[in-house]
Order: structure tokens, then C-alpha cells, then sequence
């Protein structure tokens, strides 16, 4: 917390995350490197233990030691490997357990998310918890709980509403819906 406000960031938690014995946390929009050093130190602020989905590149030599201690998991994203299944089991395998995604999976413009983390909480009947880093305001913001319908479409814009207005490091990145 002390770092964050030295370097003029809030966290605000609309919800008890401690309360929650499982949750994925989606964050939008992820539009630079500097998205994940300042999830750790979010993630370390509220006093979480979420663990994060990253692309497997960053798990090799000389570093993925560091990414793995750090609490990640690698994603393929070169093949199909039936990710979805895999977080799904291993959020099924757990007593207690979160990770983070983001769905843009890339800090590029993207002009569609990847539904992943929708059928991983779908699949593993645990709630998403809507993460944004408002880089305009120096905010990081959760949401309560959001319970899938498994209605895709149907539930895209309500998840959706969570982000409008939020700005990104890179604004011109950002993932509009």
C-alpha cells in the first residue's frame, strides 16, 4: 500500500476478496509491460495470493524461475492445448485459489477478447471479479462477484459495462468493446 500511494495509485475494493474461497480475476485493459509489476504490487496491497496466467515465452531462460516463484502459470497460445480444461482442474483441485487474465491476451489492439476466461469460470463454477487499471486516475478497481449465466453474449456486455471509461497505459491499445 505504502508503495502504491508513494507512487500516487489506489486500490479500491468494492467487495471483500478474503471472503472468497475461489475467483478469477479479469483485467482490462492490459496495454503495457508496466500492467504487471503494478499487479503485483496491488495483489500484495489487498494481502491476495492470485496467482496469473501468462504466455509461456516468459517462463523460459533466464527469467521463467522468476515468473513461475512469482505465481504464474504459462498459456501456450501457439496450439490448442485445451487450456480451459486445465485452469478448470486446477481451480477444482484447490481449496482455495484465484488467478488473474487478461482476456485482450496481448498488450496490442485487439478487436475481440479471448472467451477463456469466461468458460474457466463457468466451467469451475467460481465467480469473476472485474479488474481495471485505470492508468487516467491511478486507480486499480474490483468488482464484487460476477456469476457466469453461461450465455456468452449474454453476459459479454454486462462484464463490459464494468470497464467503459477506463484508460490504459497506452489508451490507443485498449480493448473497446
Amino acid at each position: 500500500k505504502f508503495i502504491l500511494r508513494i507512487i500516487g495509485w489506489k486500490n479500491i475494493e468494492s467487495f471483500p476478496l478474503h471472503t472468497l474461497d475461489k475467483y478469477i480475476v479479469v483485467v482490462i485493459p492490459h496495454t503495457s509491460n508496466w500492467d504487471f509489476p503494478l499487479g503485483l504490487l496491488s495483489r500484495a496491497a489487498i494481502h491476495e495470493d492470485i496467482k496469473y496466467l501468462g504466455k509461456d515465452s516468459l517462463f523460459r531462460f533466464p527469467f521463467g524461475y522468476l515468473f513461475k516463484w512469482l505465481g504464474g502459470y504459462p498459456v501456450v497460445r501457439s496450439k490448442s492445448t485445451n487450456y480451459v480444461d486445465t485452469v478448470v482442474n486446477l481451480i477444482n483441485s484447490k481449496e482455495k485459489f484465484a488467478v488473474c487474465i487478461s482476456p485482450e491476451g496481448t498488450r496490442k489492439k485487439v478487436d475481440k477478447l479471448k472467451s477463456g476466461f469466461y468458460y474457466m469460470a463457468h466451467g469451475a463454477k467460481v465467480p469473476l471479479i472485474l479488474c481495471s487499471f485505470d492508468w487516467k486516475k491511478k486507480e486499480i478497481k474490483y468488482s464484487g462477484p460476477f456469476y457466469t449465466s453461461g450465455d456468452y453474449e449474454k453476459d459479454l456486455p454486462l462484464i463490459m459495462q464494468y470497464f467503459v471509461g477506463i484508460e490504459g497505459k497506452n489508451p490507443e491499445n485498449g480493448f473497446t468493446y
